[in-house]
């Protein structure tokens, strides 16, 4: 299929490998996101391309999306958070979120080792924390009222000033503030890393 230009599948109008071709890496990822097709954030260009094919010509066929039609939520969406993992920006965004990578799923994978990642999906988050041994916390001291106050992720390294808090707790003052999550799951070496820092796009402080 790949030798011949254009559509090959026979009455499938929709599906074709050479428009998908003139589309950019960043572009199919986003096409293969909508297909719902796990490792697209792996996969080379000519790979992309098949695999959108493929999944555009079975929803053709009837055979792809029945959750979306029948209006089932996606189980990778649960946990996803108001804004559905993606960025917030605002006057005060910095230049370290322009040039991140949006995480928006579970499924998603860094482009790199070392590339600066940034989300606000709230299972991302969680894994990302829990893998490292992190639990949610506020920095003791700084609440307002009722109101939790500087939020972190205690990775248990004898921060005294830290407080554990729930999920729950921590997720609604991070959404309630308009945070980002900007981090890191591996250093450029390739060994995890623990660098997180928490965005407030209207404002210089989180």
């Amino acid at each position: 299929m790949s030798e011949k230009p254009g559509n090959q599948t026979p009455n499938t109008p929709d599906v074709s490998e050479t428009e998908l071709r003139n589309m950019k890496v960043d572009e199919l990822r986003r096409e293969a996101k909508e297909e719902h097709i796990s490792g697209a954030s792996g996969m080379r260009k000519e790979e992309l391309v098949k695999e959108v094919a493929a999944a555009r010509q079975e929803g053709h066929d009837g055979g792809r999306n029945e959750s979306s039609r029948s209006g089932a939520k996606d189980p990778e969406d649960l946990g996803a958070g108001p804004d559905g993992g993606k960025v917030r920006y605002g006057d005060e965004s910095s230049k370290s979120l322009k040039y991140s990578q949006e995480i928006t799923s579970t499924e998603e994978e860094p482009e790199r080792e070392g590339r600066s990642l940034a989300t606000t999906h709230h299972e991302v988050i969680r894994q990302w924390a829990e893998e490292r041994g992190g639990v949610p916390a506020t920095v003791d001291g700084t609440e307002h009222g009722d109101h939790l106050g500087v939020l972190r992720i205690d990775f248990r390294d004898k921060d005294a000033n830290l407080r554990e808090v729930s999920w729950e707790e921590w997720f609604k003052t991070f959404d309630d503030r308009g945070l980002n999550f900007i981090y890191q799951e591996q250093r450029t070496d390739g060994s995890q890393s623990n660098f997180f820092r928490l965005e407030n796009p209207d404002r210089e402080d989180a």
